[in-house]
């Protein structure tokens, strides 16, 4: 079901999720071989940090009234970030991820601004990674298990048992963000601390802050990407099924 299309994105919600891993012939990076080497040097420079690992995009999405289907590929991390930066220019190739939204019991939502090592630094978003090798089960792709890690990884919080298993999929500019709206018993200053407790006692934390944000007005226009952005509107604006 459509929530509209705040900022451009298509926001729906989903009963269910189907991902599988496919093969795909990505005719883009193989053409763009060039281009995609002089990216990852120029990334490279940047943050030398960065590691050109394996990750997987998506190839194919369809949405139904029982749920969604989304095919996954196995690609290089730096082909991936030169197709970005490029634009996404070939319309059919996707960055696809999930993520988990933890909703504070008092009705905010807690999120990360990335550290200045990483390769969205400043930027403010949900715990989230593009999906890999780990997240693969067969030949199913499992993007619950991708956002409770990364939830895990950045925040140190666990879902709690009476989590809800409803999504919402943001569908736009390149992307399909698979998010998963989680209430959580606490409020947000708590929550907040968990994290900000979890982040310094890091060696080499991913999160620069914790961010709180409790309504439209705190939508951060310069930091947030715009497929956060497009959530919060619609969350905020008509609560139900987008905040858990």
């Amino acid at each position: 079901m459509s929530e509209g299309r705040p900022y451009g994105f298509e926001v729906l919600s989903l009963a269910r999720i189907e991902a599988r891993l496919v093969t795909y012939d990505w005719a883009w990076a193989r053409d763009n071989a060039e281009r995609v080497a002089q990216n990852w040097e120029r990334r490279r420079a940047a943050r030398p940090a960065l590691f050109d690992g394996p990750v997987l995009l998506a190839c194919d999405c369809a949405v139904t009234e029982s749920g969604c289907r989304v095919d996954f590929f196995e690609t290089t991390y730096s082909r991936f970030i030169a197709y970005r930066d490029g634009g996404s220019p070939d319309g059919h190739v996707a960055n696809a991820f999930a993520a988990i939204v933890p909703w504070s019991a008092d009705g905010a939502v807690l999120m990360g601004e990335m550290g200045p090592q990483t390769a969205n630094a400043g930027q403010i978003y949900f715990p989230c990674g593009t999906p890999d090798r780990d997240d693969v089960r067969g030949d199913a792709v499992d993007l619950a298990g991708s956002a409770g890690r990364e939830l895990g990884e950045e925040t140190g919080l666990d879902l709690p048992e009476d989590a809800g298993e409803s999504w919402v999929l943001l569908r736009g500019d390149g992307q399909l963000a698979f998010l998963r709206p989680v209430r959580f018993g606490e409020t947000a200053a708590q929550l907040g601390a968990r994290m900000e407790r979890h982040r310094r006692q890091e060696a080499d934390p991913e999160l620069a802050r914790v961010v709180t944000v409790r309504g439209a007005a705190d939508i951060d226009g310069g930091r947030m990407p715009p497929f956060v952005r497009a959530y919060l509107a619609a969350a905020f604006a008509d609560g139900s099924a987008l905040t858990g």
